[in-house]
């Protein structure tokens, strides 16, 4: 007969339970090979699913972009038919904050300074006017690319902890990194759809 102490019960038990999360981690990690130097973040695993271009566009054009809202993923699709990149972003706040549809990329911006809307301020008195590109603290990252609808853009940020989740006032935002290869890529005039 086998004499277990009660140490070596809780540490069998403890390891039987972390097996299912090991292997989900493991699972998680290999749906990234996509993604450029992205680290894993497994609460965001199922976003990463490749999608067809022709699914939401009738033609390439100049590219195109989709923010896929429900499952916080940016994917691009290149001209040339072969480029394609997929990356986490966060996402509007609320459904009131989320414009969907069609729209494309009429400017884009190294360092770019942001201005609250006058929501914004409204809400949040103690927001600047203004704060410059390059300075710390710019919630639009060190790139951006704006839609033809008003105050809605495609941005880094320097907030990394937006990423993967439904914080922004209604744009698209990406890691840095992640932005910085991007911006090259993107023409303006790149179609873009929000779904």
């Amino acid at each position: 007969m086998t004499h277990s102490t009660r140490r070596g019960v809780l540490l069998g038990a403890a390891a039987t339970l972390a097996t299912p999360s090991l292997l989900r981690a493991q699972d998680a990690d290999t749906a990234y090979d996509r993604v450029d130097s992205m680290p894993p973040v497994r609460r965001n695993a199922s976003a990463f699913k490749a999608q067809d271009w022709r699914d939401h566009f009738d033609e390439l054009g100049a590219g195109c972009l989709l923010a896929d809202i429900s499952s916080r993923a940016l994917h691009y699709w290149g001209p040339d038919g072969v480029t394609y990149k997929l990356f986490p972003s966060s996402v509007p706040l609320s459904e009131e904050l989320t414009r969907r549809g069609y729209s494309r990329i009429v400017r884009k911006a190294e360092n770019p300074s942001w201005t609250p809307t006058a929501n914004m301020r409204e809400a949040d008195p103690t927001l600047p006017r203004r704060i410059e590109g390059g300075v710390p603290g710019n919630p639009l990252g060190t790139r951006a690319m704006y839609l033809d609808w008003p105050a809605y853009l495609i941005h880094g940020t320097h907030d990394t902890r937006k990423i993967g989740r439904q914080s922004s006032s209604g744009c698209i935002g990406l890691y840095n990194y992640h932005v910085e290869a991007l911006f090259p890529l993107v023409q303006i005039g790149t179609q873009v759809r929000l779904l």
